[in-house]
């Protein structure tokens, strides 16, 4: 079966205007570094000091589990997305295969992910502020972050689309860096300051390889998948992928090279030169490595490094919530004033309100001053909400599978293990949850979350009206701009 080039979108009145419309303006080269800075988190420069803490050297097996499960549901959603170019991220078409509840519950929540990132990320950045400014007071930076990230954004796509290939490119340049340094210092048995020779031997001569016991191996889980957050943005670049049939497989394919390099050989190196009993869970073990190896000026680059990537994880929140909102306003699931687009064909009001919701981390930094409990808590409901988006892509695809068998057969990108993976992947995300229970920190932010899904289905319940409308003129008079056809329409 070969598909058929997607028409232009048909408004009521006729066909829509070109400013109705976001561009395919991203390239691969953008594609490809948007999807390695979206799988290189916050959570790994500032979450592995107590992700090691918890778990000793069986870290890396966490970090190499959780990267395997999410390549699969990375895999269901690239071919949902490819299996109808309409597609404009997974709001569309958890909407159109599960109903339009899901579209309304998958859009705002993976909304609010972006937020609480965000928020976790401002604090991250104040938190990396410290250590060349102590005296600063820890809402200034936040604050001049969002400020100049909104500017930016507000210029065109294509900017975006640079910004996060530089950031992402900092960031690979430091990691290669790293595990460089560390297997430097592991052949040239280097000794730290604090007499600590550097070698592989630290990964099982203090305790083994889990020196917590399965518990303290479990307990790793629950920080850790934060880290990952992020990993499904390039499915919200589809929209504005000049190619997405050749970018979004190249890079969704690379994701496992990328764990083995940017979070497995990192964490070795880290060990390898830093005893894991002598990683302080407070602090970045990254800038924590150099500092212990004597090397204090290249400590100051690396904590530039990590600033950079959690700007960098908010500038990817700040572009994926001003899109969702846009998609859900089309759909009546958001204020229509969301839906319009700036003369550069950027969502800036959507971009405006997001950036204001941003700002809440300044205020949580006033309430919680301790940044790594205030990181601790924003990361845990992070992560919740983000396995929820990821379920949603898993339920999208078994009920692809099911209403839409042609469409599969005829796949050019098919996911591996199908059904039953989808399966395993959604037992895991169960099996987390109950791990979140175990721990007071984590447990706090695991009962809140429920509110959160409370308040939508209320607001559901109001805005389901104005979806009706919406539905009715797709019926009417040809689909609007962004909509996708839904399970009867044929295409």
């Amino acid at each position: 079966m070969t598909r058929q080039a997607t028409p232009p979108a048909q408004g009521p009145s006729g066909p829509a205007h070109e400013s109705e419309h976001l561009q395919r303006t991203l390239t691969n080269r953008h594609i490809q570094l948007i999807a390695i800075g979206g799988a290189i988190g916050t959570g790994l420069f500032m979450g592995s000091g107590k992700t090691i803490s918890l778990a000793g050297p069986s870290i890396v097996f966490v970090y190499m589990v959780i990267g395997f499960v999410l390549f699969f549901v990375m895999r269901a959603m690239g071919e949902l997305l490819l299996s109808d170019l309409r597609y404009k991220s997974f709001l569309d078409f958890s909407a159109d295969l599960l109903g339009p509840w899901a579209g309304f519950f998958t859009g705002w929540t993976y909304w609010f992910c972006w937020i609480v990132t965000g928020i976790a990320d401002v604090i991250a950045i104040s938190a990396y502020s410290q250590f060349w400014f102590p005296q600063l007071p820890q809402w200034a930076p936040a604050l001049a972050c969002v400020g100049l990230l909104l500017s930016l954004n507000l210029l065109t796509v294509k900017l975006f689309g640079e910004i996060e290939f530089w950031f992402a490119m900092i960031k690979i340049v430091a990691i290669v860096a790293l595990v460089g340094t560390g297997l430097y210092m592991v052949a040239t048995h280097f000794v730290s300051p604090a007499g600590h020779e550097a070698s592989l031997r630290h990964l099982w001569n203090d305790g083994g390889m889990f020196p917590h016991g399965l518990m303290g191996f479990f307990a790793g889980f629950q920080i850790a998948v934060f880290a990952f957050s992020g990993i499904e943005l390039v499915g919200t670049t589809a929209a504005e992928a000049k190619d997405p049939e050749r970018s979004l497989p190249r890079a969704i394919n690379s994701i496992p090279i990328r764990i083995i390099i940017f979070y497995v050989l990192a964490l070795i190196a880290i060990m390898a030169v830093t005893p894991w009993r002598e990683v302080v869970p407070g602090k970045s073990p990254f800038v924590e490595l150099f500092v212990l190896a004597g090397l204090p000026a290249a400590a100051g680059v690396i904590n530039f490094v990590v600033l950079t990537s959690a700007a960098s994880s908010a500038n990817s929140g700040v572009f994926s919530t001003s899109r969702m909102l846009y998609g859900l306003a089309i759909k009546g699931d958001a204020p229509g004033a969301f839906q319009k687009l700036s003369r550069q064909k950027v969502p800036s009001r959507g971009l405006l309100f997001s950036c204001t919701c941003l700002l809440a981390g300044a205020v949580l930094m006033w309430i919680i001053p301790d940044l790594v409990e205030a990181f601790t808590l924003v990361t845990t409901v992070s992560a919740i909400l983000f396995m929820f988006t990821w379920s949603m892509i898993l339920l999208s695809y078994i009920a692809y599978r099911r209403q839409r068998p042609e469409r599969h057969a005829a796949s050019i990108y098919r996911m591996p293990g199908g059904v039953a993976m989808c399966g395993v992947c959604l037992a895991f995300f169960a099996f987390i949850l109950g791990l979140l229970a175990l721990e007071a920190d984590t447990r706090q932010a695991l009962i809140a979350t429920p509110l959160w899904f409370a308040l939508l289905a209320a607001a559901y319940g109001l805005m389901r009206p104005r979806s009706l409308q919406a539905d009715a003129a797709v019926a009417g008079g040809g689909m609007a701009p962004g909509a996708v056809p839904g399970p009867g329409t044929s295409r």
